[in-house]
């Protein structure tokens, strides 16, 4: 429990609209003079010995919007890349899939920002007053308009197939000395389901945090085996007919207490969405692919075919191929799909 807990993300997503809006009004792309690349800006951390820094010189960077948020999946953040590698702005904002298109090229005035990491993922934003995390969300529209400019709307980049031996690289290069992270990538013949480390025989398939009330006693998580869940998260709605279909029935609280009368009913009454990690293997390192409750496809179902047999100690379903974002979290490959024409059934035209 404590291993699955280390190896997945807690940074979770809030309720994000997803309603479709009007064309903004057409304005003037910008062309700005950068002057320094993706992979120079993140060697800055490496040379303030992995530690984040506030960005006092004039250095701006630019690249391609790689996400979108128009399925609720990918939350207040934006990544985009060049030929050198990729980055996380943390806007703060939601719904910027009306202002900042797959393709177009963005510019970044990264004086008074913060360069930092979470838990080993790049990002680029400001102080945290808190001095909790590395960085935090821009949020204030004066400071993303005097950070962030638009540019022209160009053809989208193709994503990166990644094999098995880049990915095992990129892990050991970390966050800021490879490419890979934070860039819209391809992953061909992921086979569900994944050992949770090189040192053990454990074998994974999700996880995901249940909470009964706001004390951390009486959190609940699933990990391991499937529970009887085969969507990709679980809205409210899915949640509750779960617990009612009894496929949670036995589970035990942090605390030890088991989720039953008293407690299984205030589970019910304060079901929210839940956000799921679904694992994958490919080859023999570990994917999670990590999916938003508040997503428009959290209750879609991870076809029979892919899940095989959820009680076999080894991938025994139909591979997938999958387009999405690659970041890195505590030394673990997390993979965020855009949305689920993201997956296909690998060597099909499905």
């Amino acid at each position: 429990m404590i291993l699955a807990l280390l190896l997945t993300s807690c940074e979770e997503w809030q309720p994000v609209m997803t309603l479709t809006y009007p064309d903004p009004p057409a304005r003037e792309a910008l062309m700005i003079d950068v002057n320094t690349s993706i992979a120079q800006l993140k060697q800055m951390y490496l040379d303030n010995g992995s530690s984040g820094l506030e960005i006092t010189d004039h250095i701006c960077i630019g690249g391609q919007v790689v996400s979108s948020d128009r399925s609720g999946n990918i939350y207040r953040d934006l990544y985009i890349q060049d030929a050198t590698g990729a980055i996380c702005l943390k806007v703060g904002k939601s719904s910027m899939y009306s202002d900042y298109h797959p393709g177009q090229w963005v510019y970044v005035d990264c004086a008074g920002l913060r360069l930092g990491a979470y838990n080993g993922m790049p990002q680029l934003g400001i102080e945290d007053e808190s001095g909790k995390n590395d960085t935090a969300y821009i949020d204030a529209q004066y400071l993303i308009d005097t950070h962030i400019f638009r540019g022209r709307i160009d053809t989208p980049p193709a994503p990166r197939v990644v094999s098995s031996a880049e990915l095992e690289q990129a892990l050991k290069d970390g966050g800021f000395k490879n490419e890979l992270w934070g860039m819209l990538v391809q992953f061909k013949g992921l086979t569900y389901g994944a050992a949770t480390s090189y040192s053990t025989d454990s074998y994974k398939r999700i996880f995901a945090i249940l909470y009964v009330d706001d004390s951390t006693e009486n959190r609940v998580f699933l990990s391991d085996r499937t529970y009887g869940v085969t969507t990709w998260a679980m809205t409210k709605a899915k949640l509750l007919e779960n617990i009612d279909a009894g496929k949670f029935d036995g589970v035990t609280t942090q605390g030890g207490r088991k989720v039953e009368g008293e407690l299984l009913e205030q589970l019910r009454a304060n079901a929210a969405p839940v956000t799921m990690s679904q694992y994958f293997s490919l080859g023999s390192t570990p994917v999670q692919i990590r999916t938003s409750g508040y997503s428009k496809f959290a209750d879609a179902e991870i076809p029979a075919v892919v899940i095989g047999n959820p009680e076999s100690s080894a991938p025994d379903g139909r591979p997938i191929d999958v387009t999405g974002i690659l970041t890195i979290y505590q030394g673990a490959a997390q993979f965020t799909l855009i949305d689920l024409d993201g997956v296909r059934l690998s060597d099909t035209g499905n």
